[in-house]
């Protein structure tokens, strides 16, 4: 198996979920009786259901995972984490507008774990593109497209169509 990073960073909006937490879902949002998380508007808001998956996969790993996000919506998106019960994977959170150069400043003062040690999700390539000047591992891609996700020796395969009732588990393949 191939060396596992120190720190797996990701972006929230389109990575972790399938809107723009800022301008696509109005805050504040609520757990209803059913479990489902709506917004102020009622609407159900969703992850991506491979989600909770790879970020248990990753703590059963004992690789440490982080959010670096820039939205303008910082209440909205921490309520999101704790709603969706993913606060619990994520050792640290930078999440605010501005560069992500900066989210990734932070969180190596924070961890003292180098760029190099770091592997990065995210949808934006112009994200992507500032944070790899930084010697980090990238991967252009996120949790709820066609493409394949790899961590290092890890592959997800994701799916744009999805149906709430469909098994999640067939989407999930080759983590050791």
């Amino acid at each position: 198996m191939a060396r596992l990073p120190k720190l797996a960073v990701f972006d929230l909006d389109y990575t972790l979920w399938p809107f723009w937490v800022d301008t696509h879902v109005d805050p504040p949002f609520h757990k209803s009786s059913d479990g489902t998380v709506r917004d102020s508007r009622g609407q159900n808001v969703r992850l991506y259901p491979e989600v909770p998956k790879v970020l248990e996969r990753l703590q059963d790993l004992g690789v440490p995972v982080a959010a670096a996000s820039r939205t303008g919506e910082i209440e909205g998106a921490n309520q999101l984490l704790e709603l969706f019960d993913l606060v619990r994977y994520f050792a640290h959170r930078e999440i605010y507008p501005g560069s992500k150069v900066t989210h990734f400043e932070r969180l190596q003062q924070k961890t003292g774990v180098s760029f190099a040690q770091m592997i990065f999700f995210d949808d934006e390539k112009r994200n992507i593109v500032d944070v790899g000047k930084l010697g980090m591992s990238n991967e252009e891609s996120h949790l709820g497209n066609e493409k394949k996700v790899f961590l290092r020796g890890c592959s997800l395969h994701s799916y744009s169509e999805w149906n709430e009732s469909s098994n999640p588990s067939p989407r999930v393949r080759n983590i050791h």
